[in-house]
């Protein structure tokens, strides 16, 4: 994939892949440069432009001069196969940002993030930092707005902060980062990358093109990859982060403290160089002072997962040259989104949260360690993803299960296999309303004091709601109107 040059769109015919979010972006943009657009589409969807629905006025439309691809598009999907058929050159919507970005705004820094869970978290909390330190900046990507949207914007931001998904990583090719972070890898979007490897590839992949890497150490893949198949370039500097007492050149836990011994003014990465220089660099790394990034007070929930959230969006706001005291800041000021371990109530000493953006097994993991004696609601389309390896690491925590949902009976499988004392209630309704209604009268029936009911579903929404959102919304709907409160 090529690069673009602002002068070479005008009068272009240009070929927008996808109608939805990041296709509209791209298309108003384009538009906005000169270039006629035309966009391509599997559902017959309301446009102002001329419209695409199938292969065979693909094959016999007029030849176009480049192809912009959204990222849900699978490389191998029979449209794309078609557009490379038809050697129309195909770019990625991020590749075309860091394009427009090269003319637009040259001296634009990027810094991105990656991982199964946590990215929205995280990038909010880089978004928080900036704001904080007055640094004039925008998290962007697959949170917020587009990547496009965020570069064309005047005056020019000085940094943008990328969240990205294995579908935009997979497809893009260009960008340049001052630094990136791989949160965590476990198996999601399986049904999208074919398998596991290709799903670890892609996240991985968006080290390839930094100068920084900014890791997380306790996540076996991530450690096992980057040691074996997928191994740092020599002059790529290395941050580690973790729950543990930071060696020199991590990111770590003291007491109650979070503390940098990477981005100390006498701290660095240990090099890929010589044994002599390894030597060297060590004495020196021996001496690295640490300085505290924020109190475990600051991060709010605290808990495991998202102090490692913070860990990362620390590393990356350092990597840039920000404070650490704005930092401490802007992490003290940040407040998770709605959805994410959200408290809607707590009554009769029985605490109700919604933790809808758990839409695969690690993230829905992260919620029920987090929480003890839980009813869980759980189930929707676990896109490929297995449920034996959360059930294994949190039946102990389960109290009870409510299952919804199409793939609803693999985490049946895997609680009759690992934990069958645990009771299952498998609900069904007619809509998405009368569903959570339901769930929620269940729960109640279910629940004593000091029980957590927890909605954290360990899979998509679409087979039952419009999106996470629509799924958590109606579940503190249904919360606020079967216990009557009237401020949920």
């Amino acid at each position: 994939m090529g690069g673009l040059l602002i002068s070479q769109l005008k009068n272009q015919k240009i070929l927008i892949v996808g109608a939805g979010v990041t296709g509209k972006s791209c298309a108003k943009v384009l538009t906005d440069f000169g270039a006629k657009i035309t966009i391509l589409d599997e559902k017959k969807v309301n446009t102002d432009y001329p419209l695409i629905t199938s292969l065979d006025s693909l094959t016999n439309s007029e030849k176009f001069h480049q192809a912009v691809v959204s990222p849900g598009w699978r490389l191998d999907h029979p449209f794309i196969s078609k557009i490379k058929e038809l050697a129309i050159p195909l770019i990625s919507e991020v590749d075309l940002a860091w394009s427009l970005k090269q003319e637009l705004a040259p001296n634009q820094k990027w810094i991105a993030l990656t991982g199964t869970n946590g990215k929205t978290t995280t990038i909010q909390m880089v978004q928080s930092i900036f704001e904080s330190a007055k640094v004039n900046g925008r998290s962007c990507g697959n949170v917020g707005e587009t990547v496009i949207e965020s570069v064309v914007r005047k005056p020019a931001f000085d940094y943008l902060a990328l969240e990205l998904s294995s579908f935009q990583i997979a497809w893009s090719e260009l960008p340049k980062y001052e630094a990136i972070s791989v949160l965590n890898i476990a198996e999601d979007h399986i049904d999208w990358h074919g398998s596991f490897e290709n799903y670890a590839d892609a996240k991985l992949k968006l080290g390839k093109s930094a100068k920084t890497l900014i890791l997380n150490k306790s996540d076996a893949e991530i450690t096992n990859r980057i040691n074996g198949a997928n191994p740092p370039a020599a002059d790529q500097k290395i941050v580690w982060f973790s729950l543990s007492t930071p060696k020199p050149g991590e990111i770590g836990l003291v007491e109650n403290l979070i503390v940098d011994r990477a981005f100390t003014s006498d701290s660095k990465s240990l090099s890929n160089g010589s044994k002599a220089e390894f030597k060297e660099e060590a004495k020196a790394e021996a001496k690295a002072e640490a300085k505290e990034i924020a109190e475990l007070s600051d991060i709010k929930p605290t808990v495991p997962h998202n102090v490692m959230n913070a860990m990362a969006a620390a590393g990356l706001s350092l990597s840039i040259g920000i404070s650490h005291d704005a930092i401490k800041t802007g992490l003290n000021r940040f407040k998770t989104d709605h959805h994410r371990l959200q408290l809607i109530a707590k009554v009769n000493e029985i605490s109700w949260i919604d933790d809808s953006k758990a839409t695969n097994p690690h993230s829905a993991q992260a919620a029920l360690l987090a929480n003890q004696n839980v009813i869980w609601i759980a189930g929707g389309l676990a896109k490929g993803a297995k449920m034996d390896e959360l059930i294994s690491n949190c039946h102990k925590r389960i109290k009870a299960a409510i299952l919804i949902g199409q793939d609803r009976d693999l985490i049946a499988t895997s609680l009759k296999n690992f934990a069958p004392q645990i009771p299952i209630s498998l609900i069904d309704a007619n809509s998405a309303e009368s569903l959570m209604e339901k769930v929620v009268i269940k729960a109640i029936e279910i629940a004593q004091p000091n029980d957590t009911v927890l909605l954290a579903p360990a899979c998509a929404s679409m087979d039952q709601f419009k999106s996470y959102a629509h799924r958590g919304e109606l579940f503190a709907s249904a919360v606020k109107s079967n216990l009557k409160l009237a401020n949920v």
